[in-house]
C-alpha cells in the first residue's frame, strides 16, 4: 500500500527543475496536479518562485525584463505535483513574430492542459491591474480557473500604502468569483509566504472534480 507517499507532506523546498518546453507537445505528461505562475515581464515571478521554493537559483531572475521564453516546470517531492513558471509578457527585445508564437503556445497551455489546478497572477503592487493582467483575470473568470493574485515588492511601500494598495486591488476585483486569494506578498521579507504556500497546498492536494 503506498501509503506513505499518499500521506507525505508537500514541501516547496523540495522543488526541481524538470523540463523547459516551447510548446504543449513538449511538456510533462498531463497527469496529476500543477500551480501555473504568470505575470508581466519584472513583477517579481522568477524571485517569488524562488522564495517559495527557499531556491534562489531555481527561477531565472534578471534586472533584463522578459528573459522567461519558455514554460518551465519544476516538480515537488509529491508524485505528480508541480509548479510551472510561464513566460513573461512585456519588454522581452525580441521580433514580434517570435512574441506572438509565445502567445500563441502559451495559449495552449492554459486551455488544453487538464492538470492545471489553479493559476498564481503575479503583479507589482506598485503598479496593479495592467492590461496583461486583466486579460489574465478575465481569462479565469471565463474558464472558471481558481486564481490567486501575490502582489509582490510590498516592501518598496509604507505598510499603510501597501495596505490601501491592496483594498484598491480587492474593491476592483469584486466582481470576480475567480479570484480565491489576494496575497500581500515580498520575496525580500517573505510577507504572505506562508498564506501563498497554503492555497498552493489546497490546489495541488485536492482531487479534480469529476467530468459530467
Amino acid at each position: 500500500m503506498d501509503s506513505d507517499l499518499t500521506q507525505k507532506s508537500l514541501s516547496f523546498n523540495s522543488a526541481r527543475f524538470m523540463v523547459s518546453a516551447s510548446k504543449l507537445n513538449e511538456c510533462p505528461a498531463d497527469i496529476g496536479a500543477e500551480v501555473a505562475f504568470a505575470g508581466r515581464s519584472n513583477a517579481g515571478k522568477s524571485s517569488a518562485l524562488n522564495t517559495i521554493t527557499v531556491n534562489g537559483k531555481l527561477a531565472r531572475t534578471s534586472k533584463t525584463p522578459g528573459r522567461t521564453r519558455l514554460i518551465n516546470f519544476f516538480s515537488l517531492n509529491r508524485e505528480n505535483a508541480r509548479l510551472v513558471d510561464l513566460p513573461g509578457y512585456g519588454y522581452a527585445r525580441v521580433s514580434r513574430d517570435m512574441k506572438d508564437d509565445w502567445q500563441t503556445h502559451l495559449g495552449h497551455y492554459l486551455n488544453d492542459r487538464r492538470c492545471l489546478r489553479g493559476l498564481v497572477l503575479v503583479m507589482d503592487i506598485r503598479h496593479p491591474l495592467t492590461e496583461f493582467d486583466q486579460t489574465m483575470v478575465q481569462w479565469c473568470q471565463h474558464n472558471n480557473m481558481p486564481l490567486m493574485i501575490l502582489a509582490t515588492k510590498s516592501d518598496k511601500l509604507k505598510f499603510g500604502q501597501a495596505k490601501t494598495a491592496m483594498l484598491g486591488i480587492r474593491q476592483k476585483l469584486t466582481e470576480f468569483s475567480c479570484v480565491q486569494h489576494l496575497v500581500m506578498f515580498s520575496s525580500s521579507n517573505k510577507t504572505g509566504l506562508d498564506e501563498c504556500r497554503q492555497a498552493l497546498t489546497q490546489w495541488l492536494e485536492e482531487e479534480p472534480e469529476a467530468e459530467a
